[in-house]
């Protein structure tokens, strides 16, 4: 069982980490190219669109499954092997912690801002672009540490 938990935190860690890299290198360089009127809705949109189904099954499961296949004893599991998955599960828990105590706030002051403009575009996109790419860089970071430390542990 234990197995079968630390293939499915590096499952889950994977696909979110890829998710992360892509969402980096990908994505938000392509947004960065709209003018700033379109740059907030189209954010807005995806806000509203990534935190669904799939997505909050591997959110939760980059904390849920290293924990559980840490909670497991395993005979012959390394004292290694046990402190790469502590700390992959440690990078996982600071991926969230960025996300909630950041991006998260970040995406709702963007939604508000929408909602209820008080501000031109340049404004609100400059109050949330730069903060938010510097948070998902670190997230993103500890994503892949995150994943990285799971399959040493594994091998």
């Amino acid at each position: 069982m234990a197995t079968l938990l630390l293939a499915l935190a590096i499952i889950s860690t994977g696909l979110y980490a890829g998710f992360m890299l892509i969402f980096l290198t990908g994505i938000m360089p392509g947004l960065a190219r709209l003018p700033d009127e379109q740059f907030v809705p189209v954010m807005s949109r995806l806000n509203e669109t990534v935190p669904r189904g799939v997505f909050l099954v591997v959110f939760a499961g980059i904390v849920v499954f290293p924990g559980a296949a840490l909670a497991i004893p395993v005979d012959g599991r390394t004292t290694t092997q046990f402190w790469l998955m502590c700390a992959g599960l440690v990078c996982a828990v600071l991926n969230h912690l960025v996300t909630m105590g950041g991006n998260i706030p970040l995406n709702d002051a963007l939604a508000a801002a929408e909602s209820a403009p008080a501000a031109p575009a340049a404004e609100t996109r400059a109050a949330f672009e730069p903060g938010w790419n510097r948070l998902h860089l670190v997230r993103t970071l500890f994503t892949l540490a995150s994943f990285v430390l799971l399959v040493a542990a594994a091998v």
